[in-house]
């Protein structure tokens, strides 16, 4: 008995914000509003972004009152920096994003900073945007670490796409840093996006993990028309609830396990369905993979 409880590691599940974009950008939800929806959901907290503030301390107040209201968390707080830019003051504004959202986890109670490396773009070598989102992200860890929370690398973009670059670019920054604040953040979904499978992905950074954005991906039929995801190879990917797409999610929160992970999966919905009907469907699946 005691073998099974050490292997069924207690995880929590939590949503992230960008689950309900399509209802915030048409006007029909607000930070109160999204966590109020988290806890009727059933989440066991909620994941904020700055990407959501418009007027900060009057969004940052509203949002302390829903949290007290519904008694939810908010262990992860959001940021979406981006240190590929070839001006170095550039490079300091982004910096700065990663300050803010420490300073806001711990506002919050929060534990762990999402962030985001950065992508190639027109004129930057790889090379030379590895270097600096190395650099950058080191500066925000010594910040981080002065603060007592953790940062955590999203596989995002092509730069930090795949399970090896994710992993590679978390101990170049660990080692240029001197911390160890910064873990991993896989995101169940974007793996595809790259043609890694996730499960294998996450086998390569599940040791480093700080967090999980849990999400699913299925891919489009040919007749689709309109936005969606293309991975690297050309596929196109649609957003999908949790359980009904193609990510092998079972055999993710095995590899998790393995590697002793305890703590927050963040549900990340990014389908055409309502979020309203979606994200709940989305949360109560997630718990069966538990």
């Amino acid at each position: 008995m005691r073998l099974l409880a050490s292997y069924f590691q207690l995880m929590f599940i939590g949503v992230s914000m960008y689950s309900y974009n399509q209802s915030v950008q048409k006007g029909l939800l607000d930070i109160p509003d999204f966590i109020h929806e988290a806890k009727k959901a059933g989440a066991d907290g909620v994941e904020l972004l700055e990407y959501y503030y418009k007027d900060i301390d009057r969004d940052r107040d509203a949002a302390m009152k829903a949290l007290q209201e519904t008694g939810l968390p908010c262990p992860i707080f959001s940021v979406g920096n981006n240190f590929a830019k070839r001006d170095p003051a550039e490079r300091e504004v982004q910096l700065s994003r990663i300050r803010f959202g420490v300073d806001e986890a711990l506002k919050f109670g929060a534990g762990v900073v999402r962030v985001f490396a950065g992508d190639v773009a027109d004129g930057i070598t790889y090379d030379e945007a590895r270097s600096w989102i190395v650099e950058g992200l080191s500066e925000g860890s010594k910040y981080a670490a002065s603060k007592g929370v953790k940062l955590a690398l999203e596989n995002h973009g092509t730069l930090a796409g795949r399970g090896d670059q994710v992993r590679g670019i978390i101990d170049d920054v660990r080692s240029l840093s001197g911390t160890d604040v910064l873990g991993a953040n896989p995101d169940t979904g974007n793996f595809l996006l790259v043609n890694q499978p996730s499960h294998e992905a996450i086998r390569q950074v599940a040791s480093l993990a700080n967090m999980v954005h849990f999400k699913d991906f299925v891919l489009a039929p040919p007749t689709h028309e309109g936005w969606a995801y293309t991975a690297l190879n050309g596929q196109k990917f649609l957003g999908t609830a949790v359980g009904e797409g193609q990510v092998m999610l079972e055999r993710c929160i095995t590899e998790l396990r393995d590697a002793g992970f305890n703590g927050w999966l963040s549900v990340e919905y990014e389908g055409m369905e309502d979020p309203i009907t979606a994200v709940p469907r989305s949360i109560a699946s997630a718990r069966k993979y538990l």
